[in-house]
């Protein structure tokens, strides 16, 4: 299952973490937020040992969503290191986001 990261735990996830970190920025009342939903969640199962797949709710967490410049939602980040390594916006197919993860591995 994804993580839900929040203003208290974001830094501790995207700094501390020795693998790549998927951060979907979404909101309930978004249609296409609830499209992506579940390939996030089939990523988090498949990524389980080799990375850390993350959900940020926009509305709970404007501050981290405004540091990082989304601007529209669904936004797709991966961190390594600390350091957003790519992003996208709107839906994707799922073979996309698992590029971007193998390539960050």
């Amino acid at each position: 299952m994804a993580i839900n990261i929040t203003k208290e735990n974001f830094n501790k996830i995207i700094e501390g973490s020795d693998v790549p970190v998927l951060i979907d920025f979404w909101a309930a009342w978004c249609g296409p937020c609830k499209m992506l939903g579940p390939t996030i969640e089939e990523l988090s199962k498949e990524y389980k040992d080799k990375a850390i797949i993350g959900k940020v709710n926009v509305d709970e967490a404007q501050d981290i969503a405004q540091e990082y410049g989304v601007m529209s939602i669904p936004s797709v980040m991966v961190f390594k290191g600390g350091e957003v390594v790519d992003s996208s916006v709107g839906v994707k197919q799922k073979s996309y986001y698992a590029k971007v993860l193998d390539k960050a591995l």
